[in-house]
């Protein structure tokens, strides 16, 4: 049974630390930092349990990983690693969002046209049943690898790779691109320190030029509270791609009577507060403005030609034009 596994089935994931950069000193083990979703996954006999960050189980999101790792010669093991899903050679947050659906028969369509992979990085139950959360990076990690040694790395489960030294992880963050989320660093005398922020990661930002398509009012003022990006598509219309608030609350006045000045057809394209599961009636109370002002964003990650998060306004750009701002600069060049 799984709870006769050496480590509790509620046991959080360690997490990690957000920094500036790669750590300069000694002792840390570098590796990618994939963009999926994080996942425990214990296994006992023909027993097995995916179970997210957030502590919800996964195995009916995944139906395609639980059959791969319920037919691994190792049948008692507890590991952490991402759940990804490339589509085109290019990892996709988006596709696993889809898999995130109520339909038991859509999930399983999704899973055999679009399966997942394991990426794995840490393992916390050594060959023997025994826990190794107390045990260093470097055992864990020579465990990690003798186990997928065993099994052998397929499509479905592969060994996340790493490195010791610092260039390497440098290197990384100059040429991923936007397939993957930047790096995180490990001590490797360290031990598993569930649920706290013993990891660092370095995230590689970037930055788009935007069209303000729109804006929204502070809740429970007149006055502006989010800017409305956009960036034309290839047939010329202009798509809602995300928002930025970070406005100086001393700005938002005189930004507010300059945004009035601008009203006009906004959005041509996709629009805010279009059909979505996540609408609520907000989202449809915007005031739409002339495609002639570009801000410059900050930002991390994009998931079907939107930024995934909330950006950081970094500077307003008069000397852009609009026409300028297309999809292009969010888009993955390489896969």
């Amino acid at each position: 049974m799984l709870s006769d596994l050496p480590i509790p089935l509620d046991l959080a994931p360690m997490e990690a630390k957000l920094v500036d950069e790669v750590p300069r000193d000694a002792g840390w083990r570098f590796e990618p930092k994939w963009d999926g979703f994080r996942c425990l996954a214990y296994r006992d006999g023909e027993e097995v349990l995916l179970k997210a960050k957030s502590g919800k189980p996964l195995n009916r999101f995944f139906p395609d990983m639980v059959a791969a790792l319920r037919a691994l010669p190792v049948d008692r093991f507890v590991l952490d690693g991402e759940l990804t899903i490339a589509v085109d050679g290019l990892l996709s947050f988006e596709a696993l969002q889809m898999r995130l659906h109520p339909a038991e028969s859509r999930v399983r369509k999704l899973a055999a046209e679009q399966p997942a992979t394991f990426v794995l990085f840490d393992c916390l139950m050594d060959a023997k049943g025994a826990s190794l959360v107390d045990a260093p990076l470097s055992e864990r990690r020579k465990a990690l690898e003798a186990l997928v040694k065993r099994v052998g790395e397929t499509r479905t489960l592969q060994l996340s790779p790493g490195a010791t030294d610092r260039e390497t992880a440098c290197g990384w963050l100059a040429d991923l691109g936007t397939s993957l989320d930047g790096v995180v660093a490990k001590r490797l005398d360290g031990p598993y320190v569930p649920g706290e922020r013993a990891m660092l990661k370095i995230k590689t930002i970037r930055t788009a030029d935007c069209v303000v398509g729109g804006f929204r009012y502070a809740e429970g003022t007149l006055e502006v509270g989010s800017l409305l990006l956009g960036l034309y598509n290839a047939a010329g219309k202009l798509d809602h791609v995300g928002f930025t608030s970070t406005i100086k609350h001393a700005e938002r006045p005189e930004l507010t009577a300059r945004l009035l000045r601008h009203k006009g057809e906004g959005f041509t394209g996709d629009a805010p507060g279009g059909p979505s599961r996540w609408s609520t009636e907000r989202t449809a109370e915007w005031v739409p403005l002339a495609p002639e002002l570009v801000v410059e964003v900050r930002y991390d990650q994009v998931t079907g030609d939107r930024f995934r998060h909330g950006t950081r306004l970094v500077r307003w750009r008069p000397d852009k034009a609009p026409r300028q701002c297309t999809m292009e600069q969010i888009r993955p060049a390489t896969p």
